[in-house]
């Protein structure tokens, strides 16, 4: 029996995602009459036909959150852990779908809207507000808060928690700090704008990212400055997030640069990487539990047609990664 032909097979043949292909043949709003007509010459050209059964099915209330996230965020992984016991006390379901180097965040959303999720959260958007307003159901943007009217969004917010960090590094006596910023990853913005915005004319921001390996590079960066500018070079540093803070410190340690007694180092998220023993990171705290309850909220009022737009205040964990710079009166012996 040959193979009964799908929405996915539907979108290769049109050359468009699966998400498109569901707004046609949903009626929905979101699609041009030109890929209109295109998705329809495909789905006949391939004998496809939409199953009556789950178009009916999904035309009642299914219960059914869709939550999309990054394989490779670490902070990811405690969020939708949370999500579910925030979920099921309100009385919704989970569907969850990753994206990754081999799998974009249409296929993502993609798949969600196939089984019938009547409302997708979106943990760290790549897709622009506009498109995800134009999907069919309601989306609730997680960790990047948006302005649009018709995407809901929850975040930390993220100028308190830089300056909850500055705040932590001043209090010991740093003068001199620096800011690994997360490059292009969502929430780096506004990190780097609101340390910009503290430190003024004098903010030192090294260009990072959000990986080992992006901070590893950041750290060697760090390290030139130390070399050519001992007097002068930060005693302090800020860093977008623990997964990079941590290659900021293997740099260091590797170098003989000690930490916190030679270069103290906050980090972001306060992810289970930030607890390590062999660690011991000072992070900001961005509370998994609360941003859970929040989103699952959202969800609920952007179902009944309210959009929120909602800033969950974050903490300050403080461990051993951070101590008075070298030479304050605080670390001098008497």
């Amino acid at each position: 029996m040959a193979k009964r032909p799908t929405m996915a097979d539907v979108a290769a043949e049109a050359g468009v995602s699966r998400a498109l292909v569901s707004i046609v043949f949903r009626n929905a709003a979101g699609a041009s009459e030109a890929t209109r007509e295109r998705v329809f010459a495909a789905a006949g050209r391939l004998g496809y036909r939409p199953d009556a059964r789950a178009r009916l099915l999904r035309s009642s209330r299914s219960g059914l959150l869709g939550v999309v996230f990054a394989l490779d965020g670490a902070f990811h992984a405690e969020l939708v852990e949370a999500v579910y016991p925030a979920a099921a006390a309100a009385g919704f379901d989970l569907a969850l779908s990753a994206r990754g180097p081999r799998r974009t965040e249409a296929e993502a959303l993609g798949s969600l809207l196939d089984l019938g999720a009547e409302a997708l959260l979106v943990l760290a958007p790549d897709t622009a507000a506009e498109e995800l307003a134009a999907l069919p159901v309601p989306v609730v943007s997680v960790l990047e808060s948006q302005e649009h009217d018709a995407v809901a969004s929850v975040a930390t917010d993220e100028a308190a928690g830089i300056g909850l960090a500055v705040a932590h590094l001043r209090g010991l006596g740093h003068a001199r700090l620096v800011h690994l910023d997360g490059g292009a990853a969502v929430g780096s913005a506004a990190r780097r704008a609101a340390f910009r915005a503290l430190e003024g004319g004098g903010a030192v921001v090294v260009p990072a990212g959000p990986t080992d390996s992006a901070g590893m590079a950041a750290a060697a960066i760090l390290l030139r400055e130390r070399e050519g500018s001992p007097d002068g070079a930060p005693t302090a540093a800020v860093v977008f997030n623990d997964e990079a803070a941590l290659g900021v410190v293997h740099v260091l340690r590797s170098a003989g640069v000690r930490v916190p007694e030679d270069l103290s180092v906050v980090g972001y998220d306060d992810s289970r990487l930030a607890a390590l023993a062999h660690i011991q990171l000072t992070s900001v705290r961005q509370d998994p539990d609360a941003l859970a309850a929040a989103t699952v909220h959202a969800a609920a009022e952007a179902l009944a047609g309210r959009h929120e737009h909602v800033l969950v205040p974050p903490s300050l964990t403080v461990r051993a990664s951070t101590a008075p710079p070298a030479g304050s009166p605080s670390t001098t012996v008497r």
